[in-house]
């Protein structure tokens, strides 16, 4: 929510405990399934579609201006395109709706990149092309880390607790910052000061698969991103991500994605 006010009342394929969310300027509001919703200044104001021709292309992004004789209101909108068939397992344990204020001084971080993509959209320059969708895409992790930090650490489960874990946050970083090296249960138990038994039981316990699966998902996503954003061969993909062989690298992608590397890369760049 840039500036104004409104409603975001959740449509009736939502869980029946969602009520109406009233939104304020510096508001951010996450819908992790992309449910369907209505944005109105009331929530007993009926909703009207918007058409197709009320879009106006522009440059970062384009614009819909809806009539009305009320206050103005201005809000930015956008998706973020996630494999829903491989969801993390972050994703997985957010609530269907995350709403954020930034008023009072909450989330300073997730503010300041509010107030930094209205100013971008407000009065666009040099350059503005290349920015806005760069904080959008910052803003996702903004978002989620200020969820994080809402959480109470008593009350953290899943991934929440698993970040913040003494023991297990280290581990998920070593994989996540090198998938390449060949991590066992043992040496990522040594990271984390525990026996390797105490560990993966813990590990388990809150990541919610082993630690050898979790490192497999880690490094067949990582395989999966290189082959849409890179031309890197399969035999670096491969080094990349683990394996010591393309053979044994396309063996474990197959089994994965259901598809040959190659037969990924070129499915994906055609769509």
């Amino acid at each position: 929510m840039l500036y104004g006010t409104c409603w975001l009342v959740p449509l009736n394929d939502t869980p029946p405990h969602l009520k109406p969310i009233p939104l304020s300027p510096g508001d951010v509001i996450f819908l992790r399934s992309g449910r369907g919703h209505i944005l109105a200044d009331h929530p007993s104001t009926p909703a009207v579609a918007a058409t197709a021709e009320q879009f106006q292309r522009g440059s970062p992004i384009g614009s819909l201006t809806l009539g009305g004789k009320g206050p103005e209101t201005s809000l930015l909108c956008g998706d973020y395109q996630l494999d829903q068939s491989r969801p993390h397992p972050l994703v997985r344990h957010l609530p269907e709706v995350i709403h954020l204020p930034t008023r009072h001084g909450r989330h300073p971080e997730l503010s300041a990149a509010v107030q930094l993509l209205g100013s971008e959209l407000e009065n666009p320059r040099i350059g503005s092309d290349g920015i806005v969708p760069s904080l959008i895409d910052s803003l996702l992790l903004y978002i989620l880390r200020a969820w994080l930090d809402d959480q109470p650490p008593t009350a953290a489960q899943g991934w929440a607790a698993a970040l913040g874990d003494s023991a297990v946050a280290p581990a998920l970083s070593a994989i996540h910052d090198d998938p390449s090296l060949q991590w066992t249960v043992e040496s990522l138990a040594e990271r984390a000061g525990l026996s390797r038994a105490a560990f993966a039981r813990r590990f388990a316990s809150l990541v919610g698969e082993p630690p050898m699966a979790y490192l497999t998902r880690w490094r067949m996503t990582t395989a999966a991103r290189l082959l849409r954003e890179s031309n890197a061969s399969l035999t670096t993909v491969a080094a990349r991500t683990g394996y010591g062989s393309e053979f044994s690298f396309a063996k474990a992608f197959k089994r994965e994605y259901g598809l040959a590397p190659g037969g990924y890369r070129r499915q994906t760049k055609a769509a």
